[in-house]
């Protein structure tokens, strides 16, 4: 399988991670088990066998077995929380762990943009330029701010009270916006960045986690597998959408 990632220019990068696409090229199914990544993924995609179609796949707390089925093309748009909130406008939380599938002309997209990597980069890029909002709330900002700079290693409590914002709050919108506690999804965050320790085989946890015993806990909840098997990852079976190459 072919892939490729490209990063957004700084204006977007509150709102969208990554851009990437897959081609599965060959004539067979490709096994895989996507384990979560904390993003929220635009798929536009086409097949031999299926005509061309766009979903949104909500956030994953858990792994999903599933196939890159023959013959098929993926260009897709990874975006970060706030961009579901601000710039696609919706609530996801009945979306975990599942997928919806948009209207075909879905931001003006059509097969034709499935031609040119780069070039779609670019449109998804001015279309998501017309969405940016003009301001957006503070409190959420730092929030996000801070879950990222710290990869998610920041308890409840020491977030609440650096971004003054109660935690009943914060969990009330997390639960309501996103459909996943504040601490599950600083803990995808921490599984997420631990993946270059694991890919490089220290299967000992960083300073994130408490323990190996706790650290093994957290992997496996999410995974479904050890941090031994994982890093194993036989027939590069186990993907990130958004971090292609991790595992």
């Amino acid at each position: 399988m072919k892939y490729q990632l490209i990063k957004p220019e700084a204006s977007l990068s509150d709102f969208v991670d990554s851009f990437w696409m897959l081609h599965n090229s060959s004539d067979k199914d490709e096994p895989v088990v996507i384990v979560p990544d904390g993003r929220v993924d635009l798929f536009f995609s086409q097949s031999a066998a299926s005509p061309f179609r766009i979903a949104i796949f909500g956030l994953e707390t858990q792994a999903q077995q599933t196939s890159i089925t023959a013959d098929t093309l993926i260009f897709a748009i990874s975006f970060k929380p706030l961009g579901i909130e601000y710039i696609l406008k919706a609530q996801i939380a009945g979306l975990l762990n599942k997928v919806r599938l948009l209207p075909a002309d879905f931001w003006g997209f059509s097969s034709a943009d499935l031609d040119n990597f780069e070039y779609f980069c670019k449109k998804a890029s001015e279309k998501i330029q017309e969405y940016l909002p003009k301001a957006t709330d503070k409190r959420k900002q730092k929030l996000f701010e801070l879950i990222y700079a710290s990869n998610g290693s920041l308890t409840v409590k020491e977030l609440s009270e650096k971004v003054c914002w109660t935690a009943r709050q914060i969990n009330r919108y997390f639960n309501a916006q996103y459909g996943i506690s504040l601490k599950s999804y600083c803990n995808i965050l921490r599984f997420r960045n631990s993946i270059p320790d694991i890919k490089n085989g220290n299967l000992f946890p960083n300073e994130a986690f408490a323990d190996q015993s706790h650290f093994i806990k957290e992997i496996r909840k999410l995974t479904g597998v050890s941090p031994k098997v994982l890093r194993q990852n036989k027939n590069d079976r186990f993907i990130q959408f958004s971090r292609f190459g991790e595992l």
